[in-house]
């Protein structure tokens, strides 16, 4: 057993949060170089912290030793959503699963699909009308906004616009307080965003709450039957499921996906991902490997432990960096390299080494949702358009936080596949 390389520092002076949350993909690169491998220690959050940026040791920590290494009861996400399946630990986060399971599996799915096929007419069949660039990200956060609140609360854009723009407006105020600094503050005429966030909430709690004593239909209705713990628990995964996490993270992905498929030199990649779907499968295994929505997931040991063979102790933290276990040399050759073929070949039936959304027993639940999600736009699009950048020279750099996607919003012009051909077929 040996000692994890790196600093944790001194309390408060040695805290290298700032450092880390400005930049976290510079951050462990430098970390990494400096100390010779892809496990250290620094200190986030004022505790002595691992950053693990290995296959070998995000696998130890979510899977094999997943009941050693626990959630934070304190973090942030507690405060804004309660005890849910996400911020649980233990046997109350097994009940919780095996109660919600069910939702989001099978017959349940498959039900939706007509709807998640109409949401994707409604919001993509008009892409290529203005001749204008669009701003894809915005495009595809739109997209997961309405399947989101349509699957899970009922409220479908078209119908009740009003209703659907009050809780898209509240899901926005809610995020934003949640990646704010946790400071209550409301005086005249100003209030943190902490403590407009929980007034956001309590505004989406009330909604939901009416949800579900009113509405016995779809999602809302399956949920308000399970056995749940308390009265709360349906109303507190509600709060969850239709926040702006996950449109956000169905965007992060789309817009890499869009991204690395658009221009004429992928033309030959978007017709076969169009025509096979297990090589979209592939497509999108890449993207989410190399464009990770969310830079990891953070732990606390809950007694001592290793990982990877280094030493952690009772009550220090643990980051997993999922953006440097998926470019994990070991086993992704070529890490940086866009390469769908690796998951016919080396990597085949390795789809549970990624991280994107957790990996284990603690996975995210609607995994198999977002899969379906994603699918289902990206086949619409591919089905339907050819597109590029546009300007075709913009900056793509990516920022990590707190969902992944380039700073600087890409745009992208989109052409109709039957314009094109129409075009084409006048030319000759």
């Amino acid at each position: 057993m040996s000692k994890l390389p790196g600093n944790a520092g001194l309390s408060l002076l040695g805290d290298k949060s700032l450092d880390f949350y400005r930049d976290p993909v510079s951050f462990y690169r430098q970390k990494m170089d400096k100390h010779g491998g892809r496990v250290f220690q620094s200190r986030l959050l004022n505790r002595p912290t691992a950053f693990i940026c290995s296959v070998e040791g995000m696998r130890e920590l979510l899977s094999e030793k997943s009941n050693l290494f626990l959630k934070d009861p304190t973090d942030l996400m507690t405060n804004m959503y309660g005890d849910t399946i996400v911020t649980t630990n233990g046997e109350e986060a097994c009940l919780l699963r095996l109660s919600l399971t069910s939702l989001f599996t099978g017959r349940c799915l498959e039900s939706q699909r007509d709807f998640i096929s109409s949401v994707c007419e409604r919001c993509l069949k008009d892409l290529s009308l203005s001749g204008q660039p669009e701003c894809v990200y915005s495009v595809f956060k739109r997209l997961g906004t309405e399947l989101v609140l349509g699957l899970f609360l009922n409220v479908r854009a078209e119908e009740q616009p009003e209703l659907f723009q009050e809780i898209m407006q509240l899901c926005t105020q809610h995020w934003h307080g949640l990646i704010s600094a946790p400071v209550n503050v409301k005086v005249p005429l100003w209030s943190s965003g902490f403590s407009t966030a929980l007034e956001a909430r309590d505004k989406l709690m009330d909604i939901i709450k009416d949800k579900l004593e009113n509405d016995k239909e779809g999602f809302v209705g399956s949920l308000g039957s399970l056995p749940l713990p308390d009265s709360s628990a349906a109303s507190q995964h509600l709060l969850l499921f239709i926040s702006a996490l996950i449109p956000k993270a169905v965007a992060s992905l789309l817009t890499s996906f869009t991204l690395v498929l658009g221009g004429n030199e992928q033309e030959e990649t978007r017709r076969r991902a169009g025509e096979d779907p297990d090589y979209l499968h592939r497509v999108l295994l890449e993207v989410q490997r190399l464009w990770p929505p969310f830079i990891g997931g953070r732990r606390i040991a809950d007694q001592d432990s290793t990982l990877a063979g280094f030493h952690v102790p009772k009550g220090n933290g643990v980051i997993y960096i999922s953006h440097g276990v998926h470019r994990d040399p070991e086993v992704f050759e070529e890490p940086d390299n866009f390469q769908p073929e690796r998951w016919r070949g080396r990597n085949a039936g390795q789809e549970h080494l990624l991280c994107s959304f957790g990996s284990g027993p603690r996975s995210c639940i609607g995994s198999k949702l977002a899969d379906i999600f994603l699918k289902d736009v990206c086949m619409y699009l591919l089905k339907h358009y050819d597109w590029c950048l546009d300007p075709p020279s913009q900056d793509l750099e990516y920022k990590w936080l707190p969902v992944s996607r380039p700073a600087d919003p890409p745009t992208v012009s989109f052409t109709r596949l039957d314009q094109t051909r129409s075009d084409e077929s006048d030319t000759s």
